[in-house]
């Protein structure tokens, strides 16, 4: 599933052509508020809590001193170092604007008395963006300026398709950098070679738990995996291929094509299912009216079986009065063809 999983990553990434990108002014309203807008954050780290890290951008102002005013980067290690005099770097990283602006202002009052100090955020940069693809109607880049969670991505994409197979792979591909307080993030080096995948069922998400609904990280590839598909032939109302689902069973998918036909014979569907590193299929044979009568165990259904629906013989019980009506009408047709046609004047 991992390997499935990254060849998918891999080809969005290379191809680009499921993937619509954003420019980095962009931000999505659902999920990346603008500076100058208000944020609903749903968390402790909104647009005006949000925490600096490397490549992140800041312009330092200092009242009355324009020689010092700056535009400085948060360097790899978390610090700015690159301000007019200070010689000591300024921690920034998993630290706010408001945090870094005391500092600056500590720094300057060894040179100058009761320093003013603004401090803004001009590019934020430190952060990857998160992407979405597979069944989803609108595969996106989402630029991952506060915290979200997973319903929120989903939204952010359009919501599922009709593909959707029932579950979400989530490959985090980077680090957490700025962990919250009490959230317990593994010590060991992170390695790129053993990217941890997580996945959650679709039904779990809609259905509100909390555990199906985690927080996605910068630089996260969200997959919704495609169904595969079951096929069903026979006489059945609308013979066609339908889409895997959680806990498809057979009754169900009779039912997604539209149910039996009149002339179906309910006791005799056969269930083709190809063996696992064979040429050879296996027969499956099930009862429908006794699965429907509580009789038999419905049975579930596995990707690329072939369900067909048996016909009744033209003189069963089930199929005798459309038989014999068939045939007295056909009889009853066939007579007045030959009749002559007089008009009476």
């Amino acid at each position: 599933m991992k390997l499935q999983f990254l060849l998918g990553a891999i080809a969005v990434i290379s191809f680009g052509v499921v993937v619509h990108s954003q420019e980095p002014g962009q931000t999505p309203a659902s999920t990346a508020p603008t500076t100058s807008g208000t944020s609903g954050s749903v968390d402790n780290q909104g647009v005006k809590n949000y925490l600096l890290g490397p490549g992140d951008v800041v312009d330092v102002r200092v009242f009355g001193q324009p020689d010092l005013n700056a535009v400085a980067e948060v360097d790899s290690d978390g610090n700015i170092s690159s301000l007019p005099f200070i010689e000591a770097p300024i921690p920034a990283k998993c630290r706010t604007e408001k945090q870094i602006q005391k500092d600056i202002a500590a720094a300057y009052s060894k040179f100058i008395k009761g320093p003013q100090i603004s401090v803004r955020i001009t590019e934020r940069k430190s952060r990857q963006p998160a992407v979405v693809f597979g069944a989803v109607r609108a595969p996106t880049r989402l630029v991952m300026v506060r915290k979200v969670r997973l319903n929120e991505v989903m939204a952010a994409s359009g919501g599922f398709t009709e593909r959707a197979s029932g579950t979400i792979q989530i490959l985090h591909t980077e680090p957490v950098m700025c962990p919250d307080p009490g959230e317990v993030v593994s010590t060991e080096p992170f390695d790129p070679t053993k990217v941890p995948l997580e996945v959650v069922k679709i039904a779990d998400l809609k259905s509100g738990r909390v555990d199906a609904n985690p927080f996605i990280r910068p630089g996260d590839y969200i997959m919704v995996t495609e169904a595969e598909p079951v096929y069903i032939t026979g006489s059945v109302m609308s013979p066609q291929g339908v889409f895997m689902r959680d806990q498809l069973t057979l009754s169900l998918a009779i039912g997604m094509v539209g149910g039996l036909r009149k002339e179906a014979k309910g006791s005799d569907i056969r269930i083709y299912r190809q063996r696992p590193g064979s040429k050879e299929q296996e027969l499956i044979k099930a009862d429908l009216n006794a699965i429907k009568k509580n009789q038999k165990p419905d049975i579930l259904l596995q990707p690329y079986d072939v369900v067909e629906v048996g016909e009744a013989g033209l003189f069963s019980p089930g199929r005798l009065p459309t038989t014999l009506m068939s045939g007295i009408s056909g009889a009853f047709q066939s007579m007045t063809t030959t009749v002559p046609t007089r008009i009476l004047y």
